[in-house]
């Protein structure tokens, strides 16, 4: 506890690539302890997730660049090449945040559904390691995703607004070719369709499959939606280097209202 605020503190990874996309996160919220996991199919359009509170130790672990997930019928294990990462330390409403982002990272393993046979999974992950005091009631919207440039260069994001989002010294990065770079402030359309940018970019976003989840646990309530889908448009580029254009992509975005 710090000034009468918990601790929190999370590791999440979500993993991008045509045939699927999946999340696992493992979070904690002063003692509380609370990890979910989701898979979707793309080309059945089967979503499968699952959130664990007080039962199921074990069934996510994110470790020493490693993603497992056995749960439900699911067994996910990949292994994580972690790159270049963003670092912010930021101030929220008195509260300080520490956090860490990685995207474009290389994944690899094997994905096996309700015992059947194993099939080798190759894709590209995101990864947010955050801890921090954040203030009591607290709001975002956020996206991070892969992807590529018309030129065929290799793209990524991680894109907020809400936490760590002053004008510099931020979370917002784009990375180009596995060099990551800060971008300009970005603004979510309520539908969570659009994402501006103050350089002029406009990445569009198309839903596919939507996580999303209400609690209300008393001292802790919380209330998000995050679907995953495909993007299309312009990256926010670093700053005085004008947008870039995005030929394909996928991904996350999501809105969280939090009383914690």
């Amino acid at each position: 506890m710090r000034g009468g605020r918990a601790l929190k503190r999370w590791r999440y990874v979500g993993i991008f690539c045509q045939e699927l996309m999946a999340c696992a996160a493992c979070v904690q919220i002063g003692p509380a302890r609370q990890s979910f996991w989701a898979l979707y199919l793309r080309p059945d359009g089967t979503l499968r997730e699952r959130t664990r509170t007080l039962r199921g130790r074990g069934a996510v672990e994110l470790r020493g660049g490693a993603l497992r997930v056995a749960d439900a019928g699911v067994r996910l294990e990949l292994e994580l090449k972690e790159g270049a990462p963003v670092h912010a330390h930021c101030l929220h409403a008195g509260g300080d945040v520490w956090t860490r982002k990685q995207a474009g990272v290389p994944a690899g393993g094997v994905l096996a559904l309700d015992g059947g046979e194993e099939r080798l999974v190759e894709a590209l992950a995101v990864i947010d390691d955050t801890a921090g005091y954040h203030a009591r009631r607290t709001e975002w919207r956020w996206s991070a995703g892969v992807g590529a440039g018309a030129d065929g260069v290799a793209l990524a994001w991680n894109l907020v607004s809400g936490v760590n989002d002053p004008p510099r010294g931020s979370e917002r990065a784009v990375w180009v070719a596995g060099a990551p770079r800060e971008c300009a402030p970005v603004r979510f359309s309520e539908d969570l369709r659009e994402i501006a940018s103050e350089d002029g970019a406009s990445l569009r976003f198309s839903a596919e499959a939507e996580r999303s989840r209400r609690e209300n646990l008393l001292l802790l309530k919380s209330d998000y939606r995050a679907p995953f889908g495909s993007f299309a448009g312009t990256l926010p580029g670093p700053f005085d280097a004008g947008p870039i254009a995005l030929a394909r992509g996928l991904g996350v975005v999501e809105h969280h209202r939090a009383r914690w």
